[in-house]
């Protein structure tokens, strides 16, 4: 709150012949002809202009000259609380009390000073007394709101909040907070509503345009966060974090190349970070620029050396240029720093695999199995790599847990079939066979012509080619 406002506006003319008139007074000494009335001007006139030590000066003298007057006192505090001499401002509320102990604005402003210092369940009681005294005062429900936050007692909060509001629905803030608290407590369409109408009272408010773009991200409705992102950096260009999160909403509905251009912005006004370095890269590797995706996440890597997430997307940036040892090397740093992250551990196998390093890729294959054994893409490059090294047996028990986690999969029976013939497992190859065209009839006949001397009865099959040997895995 911290009001000093003169009660009429201030006249810029007056303001300064009796400012010119005072500091002579000051300055030559000789009489001085200022009533209470040029005094509270003159305080007024200081403050508003940022000067306040001047105007405590101002302040005192009135102090001196009506001691019984409590709002002098009053302004004494939130002057001195301006100078951050919050303990000082205490004791002059305290003055201003003692000679009225009904006024609730110095009971708000006490409040405001008692919170400043964290001593938010004094502030509390201090608000609530204004409120005993003018239960519609809407500065002392909005105060007690924003005590009330930071305890997080956001349910508490919002009823303030929802009070003021009420009482003045063109408060400068309180459909700001009231979208805060809302997001807390995930009523995030409420949420969207009080941003809305903050917005209505200020549209060039652009905090608010920024948090309403994060609750209609949080809401998926990606389209909608990227044009409140664009009204926030349209009134400050300046605004990284509404820049940050444009592209990562922009990310999140596939515009890679617009998530790309948020970010540089971002770079534009600072240096960076390692998130944004990151978030650069994944942009990158998504638009094929595998080379300048390797750029950003080194850079994110060097602001941050246990960024995992940054080394395991660097390893998939280089395995996706064919530079297998290098990527390999990334994948490393990314699992000594989180050895338990099966996706790591698959990224690896997948390049161990193109490199051609098979036992390698058996073992670390057998590590995302270990750490994720629901993971159906991994039993089958398992299973499939274990067939490429000749441990078929080994292979067909990884067929069996790919068919358990994926039961009504063409492809994965047609895949256990071919293991199965390549064994001389006829009769459980026909079963198989015939179970992927019974799932999948539109392959029967590939199937019949790679297997021509198998009889599949009545069977109409269908089939999914396999790769070749060697052939590489993202």
């Amino acid at each position: 709150m911290f009001d000093f406002e003169y009660d009429d506006p201030l006249d810029d003319e007056r303001s300064d012949d009796l400012i010119e008139a005072y500091e002579a007074h000051l300055r030559d000494g000789g009489p001085a002809f200022f009533d209470a009335d040029d005094l509270d001007y003159i305080a007024t006139a200081y403050f508003e202009t940022g000067r306040m030590t001047e105007a405590l000066d101002v302040v005192d003298r009135q102090i001196e000259s009506s001691p019984g007057s409590s709002d002098p006192w009053m302004r004494r505090g939130i002057l001195l609380n301006h100078l951050d001499r919050h303990d000082e401002a205490l004791d002059a509320y305290d003055e201003a009390l003692a000679l009225n102990p009904v006024d609730t604005e110095t009971l708000i402003n006490r409040g405001i000073t008692l919170d400043t210092l964290g001593r938010a369940e004094d502030a509390l009681a201090d608000f609530e007394r204004a409120l005993e005294i003018d239960p519609l005062a809407s500065d002392a429900l909005f105060n007690l709101a924003i005590a009330l936050e930071k305890l997080e007692r956001y349910e508490d909060a919002t009823a303030a909040l929802e009070q003021c509001a009420d009482a003045d629905p063109e408060h400068p803030e309180v459909w700001y907070e009231l979208g805060y608290c809302y997001d807390q407590l995930d009523r995030l369409d409420d949420s969207v509503d009080a941003y809305d109408r903050q917005i209505d009272v200020d549209p060039y408010a652009q905090n608010a345009w920024y948090n309403r773009g994060i609750v209609l991200n949080r809401l998926s409705r990606y389209e909608e966060a990227v044009s409140s992102y664009d009204f926030a950096v349209a009134i400050d260009d300046g605004f990284t974090s509404a820049w940050y999160n444009r592209g990562n909403a922009l990310a999140n509905i596939g515009d890679a190349k617009g998530a790309a251009e948020s970010y540089l912005k971002v770079l534009e006004h600072e240096d960076g970070d390692a998130a944004t370095f990151y978030n650069l890269g994944l942009a990158y590797d998504d638009l094929g620029d595998y080379g300048l995706a390797v750029e950003y996440f080194r850079r994110a890597v060097a602001d941050d050396a246990e960024y995992a997430d940054a080394w395991y997307g660097m390893g998939c940036a280089l395995d996706a240029q064919g530079l297998y040892t290098e990527a390999l090397v990334a994948f490393a740093r990314a699992i000594a720093l989180t050895p338990e992250e099966s996706e790591y551990w698959h990224a690896r196998a997948d390049t161990e695999y193109n490199a051609g390093q098979l036992a390698e890729a058996l073992r670390s294959y057998a590590n995302v199995v270990r750490l994720d054994p629901d993971n159906k893409d991994a039993w089958l490059d398992l299973a499939e790599t274990r067939m490429e090294a000749g441990l078929r047996a080994e292979a067909l028990d990884a067929f069996s847990q790919v068919i358990r986690l994926d039961p009504n999969s063409s492809e994965a029976h047609l895949r256990q079939a071919w293991a199965l013939a390549s064994v001389g497992q006829r009769e459980n190859a026909v079963r198989s066979f015939r179970r992927a065209a019974e799932l999948d009839p539109s392959r029967a006949e590939e199937i019949r012509r790679a297997y021509p001397d198998l009889s599949f009865g009545d069977a109409r099959q269908g089939g999914l080619g396999r790769g070749a040997a060697g052939d590489e895995r993202a």
